[in-house]
């Protein structure tokens, strides 16, 4: 028999599939609608996560995500709290670029950015500084679950690599080495007893329980 989950759960999920997506085009914090697939994935996912029986839904307030959240939030009754500090990376000029037109547009600061450096993209926000904004909503909202709830988050991929980041301590150089998630997929994470762990990165399925050493 499995052991009751012990501990307090974060569920960082990003929104479904917009046009822009399937146009390698970059949204920051352009307001992108979600596309008819983006909102069946939202569908689909939102019966997934429904099972989990979250106690709280807060969400980025540009539409992608909001419509992502909404769908939870039909399934479950409760209400999304929409906060704009949840919102992708403000990118500056590379806003609506898409990667092709980046890389040739802004060859030396992609590569400085893909190294790990601290780069104000399109001389946007610097990712140190979406986290700052970013996690803060995150842990105040998880502050007020009850002993063993989960908080499901509704944003996007930026924000929730380095919202991740920030919360499991690594240093702001290495976020990258998270990857990205697909439209719709989440990542999961735990309270341990030495803070924060990465449960489940880029799911699309309910979490399984670690049966084994590591438990």
């Amino acid at each position: 028999m499995n052991s009751p989950r012990q501990g307090r759960r974060l569920l960082l999920w990003r929104h479904g599939q917009t046009s822009w997506n399937l146009e390698r085009r970059f949204q920051g914090t352009t307001d992108i609608d979600l596309t008819e697939a983006g909102r069946g994935q939202a569908r689909r996912a939102a019966r997934l996560l429904a099972s989990l029986e979250p106690d709280a839904i807060i969400a980025s307030d540009l539409q992608r995500a909001r419509d992502t959240a909404a769908e939870l939030s039909a399934l479950t009754g409760l209400e999304v709290h929409h906060d704009p500090a949840l919102r992708e990376t403000y990118a500056g000029d590379w806003q609506g670029l898409t990667h092709e037109e980046i890389i040739a547009a802004h060859g030396e600061q992609y590569a400085a950015w893909k190294r790990g450096e601290p780069v104000r993209r399109g001389g946007g926000e610097l990712e140190t500084e979406v986290a700052d904004r970013a996690a803060p909503v995150v842990l105040a909202h998880a502050g007020r679950l009850p002993e063993n709830g989960t908080l499901v988050v509704a944003s996007h991929g930026g924000t929730i690599r380095t919202t991740i980041g920030r919360l499991l301590g690594l240093d702001s150089r290495h976020w990258e080495s998270l990857g990205g998630l697909s439209n719709c997929c989440w990542s999961i994470l735990g309270e341990g007893a030495r803070g924060w762990r990465l449960m489940e990165h880029n799911a699309g399925t309910l979490p399984e329980p670690v049966l084994g050493d590591d438990d």
